[in-house]
Parts: structure tokens; sequence; C-alpha cells
């Protein structure tokens, strides 16, 4: 009996200057939720599993200094680790600045006659237009998240 191979679990790592700003932002300009895994922290501090140094102060919950994450409401999540289990964007800090074009974006899709507006909400939260395409194969608008990691809004 031949067994269906079981998807693939993934997620998205991005590297970032200031992970905790690029969740806030991703997560307002997705609709996605911070994960929480101050629970987590508590318990590798309480065992001497992770030093002090390596957790900050996050929106008044202890969070791991170099890397946070943000996963879709509607998805499933560990209650105990505070860590999604779906669709995710995982921001870990990193020592050199963004210096060339991604070799990956996310595409934004808000919806028929939407785009403006979604690019006007964007903006508001600090992304910037880099670009407004349009080609016979569409349009859509460029934009860089306020770390200049480009993304398309369609």
């Amino acid at each position: 009996m031949t067994q269906t191979p079981v998807p693939v679990h993934w997620k998205l790592v991005i590297d970032a200057e200031d992970p905790h700003a690029q969740a806030d932002f991703w997560a307002a300009a997705l609709r996605y939720e911070v994960e929480d895994n101050g629970a987590l922290v508590e318990r590798l501090l309480e065992l001497g599993a992770l030093p002090a140094a390596a957790t900050v102060d996050f929106h008044g919950r202890a969070a791991f200094r170099d890397l946070i994450a943000v996963r879709h409401p509607d998805d499933p999540y560990d209650k105990d680790r505070g860590t999604g289990l779906g669709r995710r964007l995982l921001f870990q800090r990193v020592p050199e600045a963004k210096t060339v074009k991604n070799r990956l974006h996310l595409d934004l899709h808000p919806g028929d006659g939407l785009r403006d507006g979604e690019v006007e909400r964007l903006e508001g939260l600090g992304a910037s237009v880099l670009r407004r395409v349009k080609e016979p194969a569409g349009e859509w608008v460029v934009m860089a998240d306020p770390e200049g990691n480009e993304f398309c809004v369609q």
C-alpha cells in the first residue's frame, strides 16, 4: 500500500535589524498576530536554559531578543510554546543591513478595487512606495517595509 506523503511544514524567515519592529509592522500589514512566546521564555529562564541577556520585554511580556514570529490568526498554534503551526513569518536579528534586492518577496492581494486604499494603509504603518507598475499583465505597487524589504500590492 502506497502512503501519501505529508506536506512539509514551513515558515518564511526574514533577516532583520529590529525583529520586533518588523513583527509589529508585518502583523499590522497582514492582519496577523505576533506570537506570544512569553510562557516558554519564562520557563527557559527559570530552568537556566536561557540567559536573561537573550530576552527583551516586548509589549509587556518576555520575548526572545533575536527572533519573533507572526502567524495567521486562524491557524493552529502550540499553546505551551506560543508557536504557530501554520502560515508564519519569523524575523531574526542579523548584524548587517539589507544591501541588495530581495530574491524572495511577498505579494499582497487585498481584493478587487482595494489596492490604493491598502497602499495608503501600509504607508501609514511605515511602508514606502518604490514604484507603480502598469503592464499588459496587470498593475501593482512595489513597496518597501520599514527596513527596505520589497513587497508588492496587487
